[in-house]
């Protein structure tokens, strides 16, 4: 009798499915950036991002199958904290997150950290005639998702200790949660959020969970209070039929874009709304121009393929046999998942308006790579643990 496996139909499911989500976000991202007043010079296609999610694309499912064929044990820390290259990963996020928020305070980069929208977050990078930008805060986000995994799987049951293993722990997601908050309210609720759920998920008591909750209401409130934008938006969402014109133009043209569409749409390519009208139309508010040129059927579509991707990610969780990856597949799940709903309700309006992409779907090479990365790992944990197929 001779062992052999089979591919795992739910790893080759959740490949499909993302690679979906990727091709619309793509379709779409290139009718969102179109200009009536401007001409497409190939010379300068970078400057385009339509044009630059083409070039993403390919490279995203390319790193997808890279590192689905890499073993996810490897980002444990059963070989310990200097071989893990989670560490070094959750490291190098924190450098980069300090080199931007540093910008702020002492604007001695100004080449290599732009302040783009009032805000320093992104790291410029100069490759010849073209300049890579690159978020910190979304290596920063996936580096804790990563770190909590290990430490929780390294530690086992003794999370539970509240002094010597959770403490420290919520130290460290501090750190970079206090980092990110200045310049990025947003992706710090969300970093915060998805540490204290996957540490439920590890068996942490949930007596402990709440003696860190008041400093962490208290420090999000301080972020809140410190910015006269982020109130101004809460006011806005507490009144969605003031400021129409000021304040809730964003969210009101939203709104504009997803009625208009009706039950089919306009027509791919036939939206208005991005000629101008809803700012931010290829990033944080693309499912809107869906919702606009595919009507209610391309928006449901999207947000089954989204449910499709959670469903196979739980049945990845539950059939794993390993811990470690039980809760590195789970906080990959959990983190698209929620980053999703997050920017669903934001673009109905059932959210303040924050700017959070579109996992897959909005422009943005950053977002979408690593979390190809990401899903290309759940894809391995769903490999490795597929059951073994007996021939004779």
């Amino acid at each position: 009798m001779i062992a052999a496996t089979r591919n795992n139909p739910a790893a080759d499911c959740i490949a499909m499915v993302i690679v979906l989500l990727m091709a619309i976000g793509t379709v779409f991202v290139f009718s969102a950036s179109a200009n009536i007043g401007q001409e497409l010079d190939l010379h300068r296609f970078y400057d385009y991002p339509g044009l630059r999610q083409i070039l993403f694309f390919p490279l995203a499912c390319g790193i997808m199958y890279l590192f689905s064929c890499m073993d996810y044990r490897r980002l444990s820390l059963a070989d310990g904290w200097s071989r893990n290259p989670t560490i070094y990963l959750l490291l190098l996020s924190i450098v980069l997150l300090a080199i931007v928020l540093s910008q702020r305070f002492f604007p001695a980069l100004p080449r290599f950290v732009p302040r783009i929208n009032q805000h320093y977050r992104w790291l410029r990078i100069p490759l010849g005639p073209i300049s890579v930008s690159f978020q910190p805060s979304e290596l920063a986000k996936w580096a804790i998702v990563f770190f909590v995994a290990a430490v929780c799987h390294r530690f086992g049951d003794e999370i539970r200790l509240f002094w010597k293993r959770f403490v420290p722990v919520c130290c460290v997601v501090g750190l970079v949660v206090g980092l990110v908050i200045v310049e990025d309210f947003g992706t710090a609720a969300l970093i915060a959020l998805l540490a204290f759920l996957m540490l439920i998920i590890a068996g942490v008591k949930l007596w402990h969970i709440l003696p860190p909750l008041p400093f962490t209401a208290l420090a999000f409130y301080a972020a809140i209070a410190s910015s006269e934008t982020r109130k101004l938006r809460l006011l806005a969402f507490l009144h969605p039929d003031k400021w129409t014109a000021g304040i809730n133009y964003q969210p009101h043209q939203s709104l504009i874009a997803l009625g208009s569409g009706g039950l089919w749409g306009k027509g791919l390519g036939r939206g208005i709304c991005k000629y101008g009208h809803l700012p931010e139309d290829t990033t944080d508010f693309i499912f809107a121009i869906i919702g606009e040129e595919l009507g209610f059927v391309g928006n449901a579509a999207v947000i089954l393929l989204f449910i499709a991707f959670v469903w196979l990610g739980i049945l990845v969780v539950m059939r794993c046999r390993d811990r470690f990856g039980q809760l590195l597949a789970a906080g990959i799940v959990l983190t698209i998942a929620v980053q999703a709903a997050i920017n669903i309700g934001v673009v109905t309006v059932v959210l303040p308006t924050k700017g959070m992409p579109l996992p897959f779907v909005s422009a943005g090479g950053t977002s979408m790579l690593l979390s190809a990365a990401a899903v290309g790992v759940l894809i391995n944990i769903a490999k490795q643990n597929q059951k073994p197929v007996i021939d004779v």
